[in-house]
């Protein structure tokens, strides 16, 4: 596999390692608030999410990505990203569990697969696309290549 390939590859496997890091906390803290608080649904759904981004963002920009992009402008390319993806997942969530009457968890999984895929590909090819490899790891790394 040519290294450009394989570089590409571990990125993918990054961003999933770092993204099945988030759905735990995503999926434990909505776990914490719909069956401890009871809170409604939605709100635990929408709770749990905003920590999981921060969650992935943070760790993809900083490892999967070595970004050193400004902060704030990605962070609004996210948001901009979660201001269509959150309502649609909600609607879906409403759609599986209310209309379909699927287990909540089973529907919160769902959609956690449904934001790997298109956060990924949103993140690779919009947020992160000219900062690619440009933080002090990624220079590090060059360097010591470039030294062997």
């Amino acid at each position: 596999m040519e290294a450009s390939k394989k570089k590409e590859m571990m990125r993918a496997v990054k961003f999933a390692l770092f993204s099945a890091s988030a759905g735990i906390i995503e999926f434990g803290a909505f776990a914490l608030l719909n069956e401890t608080l009871h809170l409604p649904y939605y709100l635990s759904y929408i709770a749990a999410l905003v920590l999981s981004v921060l969650w992935n963002f943070t760790l993809n920009r900083r490892f999967t990505f070595q970004s050193a992009n400004n902060v704030p402008k990605a962070m609004l390319l996210v948001a901009l990203f979660y201001l269509v993806f959150t309502p649609l997942t909600g609607w879906l969530e409403h759609v599986y569990t209310m209309k379909f009457g699927w287990n909540e968890y089973v529907a919160t999984i769902l959609n956690m697969a449904l934001n790997l895929v298109t956060e990924f590909l949103y993140d690779r090819f919009v947020v992160f696309r000219d900062s690619i490899d440009t933080n002090d790891i990624a220079q590090k790394h060059k360097a010591e290549e470039e030294a062997k």
